[in-house]
């Protein structure tokens, strides 16, 4: 019989510097599902780790947990892994286009403040 590498809370909590509490949240979103041994303590997988690390990947791209959360369920529904990509493309391409925005949006920003500056500039040299 094959024995699983498994993990406490506490311990992938330190590895991803987060608080058992975060990790219980992801559970209680259905994200993570851990098992539990006989006495009742969460034992998680290594499929539960690798979910963590695809969870804060995601945050870093600014994705919402729901997005996050649909992403990783389509690898359990088709294994090639094809759904998961084209899910992760199209939202990846709205991120983009948001992106861009904010973008856009700065750099306009930005070309206000400095003709407000050059503005001022001009009012205090006379």
């Amino acid at each position: 019989m094959v024995k699983l590498e498994t993990y406490s809370i506490s311990q992938l909590a330190q590895e991803f510097s987060i608080s058992t509490r975060t990790i219980r949240y992801y559970e209680e979103l259905g994200i993570i599902k851990p098992q539990r041994n006989e006495g009742g303590q969460r034992v998680y997988l290594k499929k539960d780790r690798a979910r963590l690390r695809l969870i804060f990947r995601g945050k870093k791209f600014g994705f919402s947990l729901a997005e996050i959360k649909e992403m990783i369920e389509l690898f359990d529904v088709d294994p090639t892994g094809k759904k998961q990509l084209e899910r992760t493309m199209e939202y990846g391409r709205k991120k983009i286009e948001e992106i861009d925005g904010r973008i856009r949006e700065l750099t306009n920003l930005r070309n206000e403040i400095e003709h407000l500056y050059e503005d001022f500039q001009k009012r205090i040299n006379g």
